[in-house]
């Protein structure tokens, strides 16, 4: 029979423990009752891995550095909710002859395992795994179940709407097991768009099928196509979802709804169009439980980080990102004002929408059919003592008036604009009305940007791509004919793409002297952008150049967002 050893043994053993962080840990135990490695972890004193090798090794079971979550048997998890496997870090994998293999955080706490007999009836084989692995596995594998769709799609049948009963919005999307099959694929479809990080999703209708896409890394994917006689009862169900009227089919509509999906809130935008074919839908996920990113996050280089750090935190004046639509202007921006967020600053932001909440900013919606414009909603917070301001976007010449007489009075403000380069920026201001002088006098910087994905670390090979790659990014013989760039291989992690996730590229043009006498001359932007490159500044395509050198993205990727450079 196997010695019974105590827990602080077995932690000294596996983590090479103090005896007296050990003893420290029992005197605290004493006072307040709580466990010996809960202690200890509190106290950083060891990770949750040693602790739970150290439970594993106590009760004599099996310890899993990571779970097989595909493995996963379905008709387990129809039994077991997912509520009760994450409050209680549970997660029952398969059947292994006639018992249930369950994986357990904490082997000693026997009411969970006791109602998991109770759920299943069947008797338990158990390993442990960490907390955190244990919840990854749990998201997982309720994910793969809701997002099975081709059985939802038989089901559906006709789907003229006459199904959609049941509750409108679940507490957690992958716990849907037994509502009406439409409810369910339309469950499935924002399921697995928000797994395979989707920041959209269309749904298109046309003669003869549906089609629906997402929109990942900013390239839009075919997941699948349906019968056209679906269609009536999916867009039914998202009307009843986002609260829009079911029964206007001739006009635009838009709405949201929130959802919950593996444990995290989702906001999804709904916006119907009208066709020939009847409407299509577009909903747009924005994880709310997402963070703001730090500037050094957002691939901005150290010598542009540095000059973007400098202006933000000047006095006064304008600075401006400009770019597409969809190239990040908004992230970089909140980027900047969560570096300048504290206690002594006034922040107020106007947008539209709202797309990040930020603590301790005040942050304004536009909302134009009560005439809160940019304009109206600029002009009230100037008479709130603001300090800093960020304007969602530059319309409009008024909105642009308001912005640089706001910078000239004492604030920093702020704003995206809609052009190709920093250059036009300041075109743009003065062909929007205001005067030369004042645009000179109140932009301290404009930085262009673009997203470009990032090559999956799990498939990227080095390859040595053909001369024509190198001239049509206008390298000519600049570079070496066997330099090496990077594309990735296709794989699973990245969906067979080659790319996962996205960074940005940045062209900082900062105003000088010299710049500022371009503009009082009413300079075109190729003459701007001409001498910002002789006093130091990197355009848009060699900042993504030495982006592609490095391996994070490929020479292709730079090319598709920078189509306009050449």
């Amino acid at each position: 029979m196997k010695k019974w050893q105590l827990i602080g043994e077995i932690l000294r053993q596996e983590s090479g423990l103090a005896e007296s962080a050990v003893e420290d840990a029992l005197k605290e135990q004493e006072d307040s009752g709580r466990r010996l490695g809960e202690i200890l972890l509190g106290r950083k004193a060891i990770t949750a891995e040693q602790l739970s090798r150290s439970l594993a090794r106590q009760q004599d079971i099996p310890f899993l550095e990571s779970i097989p979550a595909q493995d996963a048997d379905h008709n387990v998890l129809d039994i077991v909710p997912i509520g009760f496997a994450k409050e209680n870090l549970v997660f029952p994998l398969r059947w292994e002859e006639d018992a249930l293999l369950v994986i357990i955080a904490d082997p000693l706490d026997s009411q969970p395992l006791n109602d998991l007999v109770s759920l299943t009836g069947a008797s338990l084989t158990l390993a442990v795994a960490v907390p955190q692995e244990i919840t990854r596995a749990i998201n997982q594998a309720y994910e793969s179940r809701a997002g099975e769709t081709t059985g939802i799609i038989a089901d559906m049948g006709g789907g003229e709407g006459d199904e959609l009963t049941g509750v409108l919005e679940p507490a957690d999307l992958l716990d849907t097991a037994d509502e009406a099959p439409i409810i369910r694929f339309v469950n499935s479809l924002v399921t697995k768009a928000y797994r395979e990080r989707a920041s959209d999703i269309h749904i298109e209708p046309f003669e003869a099928e549906l089609v629906v896409r997402y929109r990942v890394d900013g390239i839009l994917y075919e997941v699948c196509k349906l019968p056209i006689k679906t269609h009536a009862g999916m867009i039914s169900r998202l009307k009843i979802m986002s609260s829009l009227d079911i029964a206007e089919k001739r006009l635009p509509q838009d709405g949201r709804f929130r959802v919950r999906i593996a444990g995290k809130d989702v906001d999804v935008r709904v916006s119907t169009l009208p066709t020939s074919f009847g409407e299509r839908v577009v909903l747009r996920l924005l994880d709310k439980s997402s963070s703001v990113l730090e500037l050094e996050d957002i691939g901005i280089g150290a010598d542009t980080l540095k000059q973007v750090d400098q202006m933000i935190h000047r006095s006064h004046g304008i600075f401006l990102v400009t770019g597409p639509t969809g190239s990040g202007k908004t992230t970089t921006l909140y980027a900047a004002l969560s570096r300048l967020n504290t206690q002594e600053k006034n922040i107020i932001t106007i947008e539209d929408p709202v797309e990040y909440q930020l603590a301790g900013v005040g942050q304004i919606q536009v909302n134009p059919k009560i005439d809160l414009t940019f304009a109206n909603g600029l002009r009230s917070i100037l008479r709130q003592d603001p300090d800093i301001i960020m304007v969602g976007e530059i319309r409009d010449g008024e909105t642009a008036e308001i912005a640089v007489q706001s910078a000239l009075t004492g604030h920093i403000v702020f704003s995206t604009l809609h052009t190709n380069d920093s250059a036009g920026a300041l075109t743009r201001l003065v062909d929007m009305g205001i005067e030369p002088f004042l645009v000179a006098s109140s932009v301290m910087g404009v930085m262009a940007q673009r997203l470009v994905r990032t090559i999956c670390p799990h498939c990227r090979e080095s390859y040595h791509p053909a001369p024509e790659l190198f001239a049509k990014m206008g390298l000519g013989d600049s570079l070496p004919q066997d330099t090496a760039v990077y594309r990735g291989r296709g794989c699973e992690r990245c969906m067979q793409i080659g790319y996962r996730g996205r960074t940005g590229i940045y062209e900082m043009l900062i105003i000088d002297d010299k710049i500022r006498e371009l503009v009082m001359k009413k300079s075109d932007s190729s003459t701007v952008k001409r001498n910002a490159i002789r006093a130091g500044m990197l355009p848009l395509r060699e900042a993504g150049l030495a982006k592609a050198l490095a391996g994070k993205t490929s020479m292709e990727e730079i090319l598709r967002v920078t189509q306009e450079e050449s």
